[in-house]
């Protein structure tokens, strides 16, 4: 399916998370406060590490929302 990392189209499959998304793009989920790229960690939701902006909301944790078409995944990266 097709989704869209920081605007750009990417295609992942059925079963792909935001996270794997994000991964798969080369996109970090988030700039920490000091600067430094950040990414998934725990991968189940707890860390926070994989914070992005889902369709418009902010922080969602992009390692437990599986893709949707045309889902739209925004980094601060």
């Amino acid at each position: 399916m097709k989704v869209f990392v920081n605007g750009m189209p990417l295609h992942v499959s059925d079963d792909a998370t935001a996270a794997a998304a994000c991964v798969q793009a080369g996109a970090p989920a988030r700039i920490s406060s000091t600067g430094e790229p950040r990414a998934p960690l725990c991968g189940m939701g707890i860390c926070y590490e994989c914070r992005a902006v889902i369709d418009g909301v902010p922080h969602e944790r992009s390692c437990v929302i599986p893709c949707r078409p045309g889902m739209r995944i925004d980094t601060d990266a």
